[in-house]
């Protein structure tokens, strides 16, 4: 392996995701492409539906696990982006997943739900669902995101999704 080639392979990024995140239409929009991934599973934390929220948060839960995908050799901008537009809600937290397909042990990266206790976060969030009534909307509104982005002045994601749905909610 070259002297650039392993820099850069020391300079990549495994994120676990779980929400809309498993969208590869979503993840297209943020990153220009859809890296490798694997399937995963995160033990000992539950996924949340949050009251007026199409997208789920995570926290730890003593025998609960989370199913969802570990997007593989993420770039140093490219985490950069997935942090700006996971915003202030969640924290970017080291965690160990199960690959799906060996059984394999990996330290990633995970957006995990920042308020513990917040009131909002309920029940069990569920992707088919969500594809089926909110993947169209959510894909249009990161595209919005994304624009944002590029400005100088650049709104958080949070106000971004705020102005989409409060606009959209008419329809």
């Amino acid at each position: 392996m070259s002297q650039t080639a392993a820099a850069a392979a020391a300079a990549a990024h495994n994120v676990f995701v779980y929400g809309s995140l498993l969208a590869d239409d979503v993840v297209r929009v943020l990153l220009n492409r859809v890296p490798p991934s694997s399937a995963a599973l995160l033990n000992n934390f539950h996924r949340f539906s949050i009251k007026g929220r199409v997208y789920p948060a995570i926290l730890p839960v003593q025998n609960s696990h989370v199913t969802g995908r570990v997007l593989l050799g993420l770039t140093d901008p490219e985490l950069l982006i997935l942090d700006e537009f996971e915003d202030v809600e969640y924290q970017r937290t080291s965690v160990e997943v199960s690959l799906l397909e060996n059984s394999d042990k990996l330290q990633t990266q995970a957006y995990v739900w920042s308020n513990t206790n917040d009131p909002n976060l309920y029940g069990e969030w569920d992707f088919e669902e969500w594809k089926q009534l909110h993947k169209e909307s959510f894909t249009k509104m990161t595209m919005g995101f994304m624009e944002e982005l590029e400005l100088p002045e650049a709104k958080p994601r949070v106000a971004t999704y705020e102005t989409f749905y409060q606009q959209n909610s008419g329809n």
